[in-house]
């Protein structure tokens, strides 16, 4: 929302979106606080999941992962805090270069030209920003997100089947459960902007989703570690940080 309580450092909002919140009511710094500080727990938690892949020494595709999460969340909140059009690409592009690195991490392990699908993914995400930053695309930016996203589901759901442990299945589960709430949130927060904006506390759609999906990163990427390290042979389980927060504990054999 374009209404400006206070003074502006960043000046006028020059980004083609904006989410359904006052601008500058907390901070002349910060244009939409609580959607820049919703992205804290998403750095939070891929730092946890890239702390455990190292120390494991998992492959480096997961660590990559994770920091693209955090680099992603990073993004979100200079957009977010400067609703800057320089800003906004911080925060779309690394949307798309996550999305074809899960496609990796799904897709790879059954890949026979083991060089040719990070190259073309490489090649594909450096064209995307290119194109991105000089067309400023809108809808079809987020048309071909969706089927970037959409490309996951048939693997994610090979994945699924052929897991057996319940914990491992339960992180599946949670993945699912936090997208579809998160996007619930989101279609809420744009349908109904105008009907929150009269009352008198917004419930923060579009930071609740931020929220969200920082834990679904957290849940696919523990899930999909869970089942890499059943591919190897690493006799992974699925433990809990403080009883709460699930992790992959592995047993590789002494030879690897």
């Amino acid at each position: 929302m374009a209404e400006t309580v206070v003074s502006s450092f960043w000046g006028p909002v020059t980004s083609t979106i904006e989410s359904c919140e006052k601008n500058y009511t907390h901070s002349s710094y910060i244009a939409e606080f609580y959607n820049t500080i919703s992205n804290t727990p998403c750095i939070l938690l891929a730092f946890v999941g890239l702390v455990n892949a190292l120390r494991q020494r998992f492959e480096k595709r997961f660590s990559v992962l994770h920091l693209s999460n955090m680099a992603l969340a990073i993004g979100s909140m200079l957009f977010h805090a400067t609703l800057q059009r320089g800003q906004q690409q911080s925060d779309e592009t690394p949307m798309v270069w996550e999305i074809l690195l899960y496609l990796y991490v799904l897709y790879s392990p059954d890949w026979h030209y083991r060089s040719t699908m990070p190259t073309f993914l490489f090649l594909y995400g450096a064209a995307f920003a290119v194109m991105h930053s000089l067309l400023r695309f809108n809808i079809g930016f987020k048309v071909h997100y969706v089927l970037l996203c959409l490309l996951c589901i048939p693997r994610m759901y090979k994945y699924y089947i052929h897991t057996k442990e319940l914990s491992a299945r339960r992180l599946a589960h949670l993945y699912l459960a936090t997208i579809v709430l998160g996007s619930l949130f989101w279609l809420l927060d744009r349908i109904f902007c105008k009907q929150f904006s009269k009352w008198n506390i917004n419930p923060q759609g579009h930071a609740l989703w931020h929220l969200l999906m920082g834990f679904n990163s957290y849940f696919a990427n523990t899930f999909l570690m869970f089942c890499r390290a059943q591919q190897l042979g690493w006799n992974p389980r699925i433990r809990h940080f403080l009883g709460l927060l699930p992790y992959v504990k592995i047993n590789k054999a002494k030879t690897q």
